[in-house]
């Protein structure tokens, strides 16, 4: 069976020819008599492997000396409880509400401390990323939390908000690696893999070093404490050693692409063919405000719930495969992200554009 055209918002889309290596390098990684799957996470080998894979991040992001990077588990809904835990000090946090994400980091944090919502974006089903240049921050916050893209509903913060010198956390889990950053306006960038990166059950968190301390919430546990992955380089535990080999693997499929600046230019051509098809069309419709869209999730409708459904089914019978919208929104999402390759965003949009004839 061929390959179909994954549209899934994570577990995602993997570079083929990185998949294609890991299956040679299955049963034997280079000459070692074994799997990645198999060898301890203390050996030489993999030692390598993990080191390798930070360095080319570090590299890909231009991440700056005085910024750790934790290869850490439990996703990145684990880091809407460590992130309170060790950055309130001053038990009082703002949060930027723009989509489910966001408001599941916000509630976790309310058990913490006060979790103050700044901003929302809610009142029009999250469509639009709100105002945040004259946010109502105060000198006690620990910090300013938003998720810089909306999977779900399909926006992205384009300027980041003026936190007024506090210090910015970013969920960047369905953007990472998609478009250069600027590390330094960040206090903590973190976010699960499955989308843009890896497998599933690796979260990596990219945090300045001197929000890494002893002085965490008590009844923190050893586990969520930066200090305990930071001071043990990652491996205080055994870690997703096989997810992370896959990680490595991408870094260096994305150094030979060209780095972060082509990738951003491929993922604006690819997202302009989609976009500019719905722009036009007189049966689709996106659900975006134009100025806050994402490159990486497209949310459409067709705006009858029948006629949704009857394309996605017909959708997934042509090889286009988990188009259908998050459950809380319905319509359609196509999320399309680094390994996304351009004709499959084409061949999407010539279906669509032939559904659009025959259901006219």
């Amino acid at each position: 069976m061929s390959r179909v055209y994954n549209f899934s918002a994570g577990p995602a889309v993997l570079p083929e020819e990185v998949l294609r290596e890991a299956a040679e390098e299955m049963m034997d990684y280079r000459g070692c008599g074994m799997s990645v799957m198999e060898m301890s996470h203390r050996s030489k080998v993999y030692d390598d492997i993990i080191k390798e894979a930070e360095a080319d991040l570090r590299e890909l992001m231009s991440i700056p000396d005085n910024y750790k990077v934790l290869f850490l588990q439990g996703g990145a809904s684990q880091q809407f409880a460590a992130v309170p835990m060790n950055l309130m000090k001053n038990k009082k946090a703002g949060y930027i509400i723009t989509g489910q994400w966001a408001k599941k980091a916000y509630q976790e944090a309310k058990m913490y401390g006060e979790a103050v919502e700044l901003a929302s974006s809610a009142d029009e089903t999250f469509s639009y990323i709100p105002d945040c240049s004259d946010l109502a921050i105060t000198d006690d916050m620990d910090y300013v939390y938003i998720c810089e893209n909306n999977t779900i509903y399909g926006t992205k913060f384009k300027t980041l908000p003026n936190t007024k010198g506090v210090d910015l956390v970013s969920d960047v889990s369905s953007c990472f690696l998609s478009e250069p950053v600027d590390v330094t306006k960040y206090g903590i960038i973190y976010g699960g893999v499955q989308k843009n990166i890896g497998p599933a059950g690796v979260v990596i968190v990219i945090i300045r070093e001197d929000l890494i301390r002893d002085d965490v919430l008590p009844q923190t546990p050893t586990m969520l404490k930066y200090k305990t992955q930071a001071d043990n380089d990652s491996l205080y535990n055994t870690p997703p050693c096989y997810g992370l080999y896959i990680c490595g693997k991408v870094f260096k499929w994305l150094k030979k692409m060209g780095g972060l600046q082509a990738m951003k230019e491929h993922n604006e051509k690819k997202a302009a063919i989609l976009y500019d098809f719905l722009d036009q069309s007189k049966l689709f419709k996106g659900t975006v405000r134009k100025e806050d869209r994402s490159l990486m999730n497209v949310p459409f409708v067709t705006g009858n719930d029948e006629l949704d459904a009857k394309f996605v089914a017909e959708a997934k019978k042509a090889g286009f495969e988990n188009l259908k919208g998050h459950r809380s929104v319905g319509g359609m999402r196509a999320s399309i992200y680094n390994a996304m390759p351009i004709e499959g965003v084409e061949k999407l949009v010539a279906f669509m554009k032939k559904f659009e004839e025959e259901n006219a």
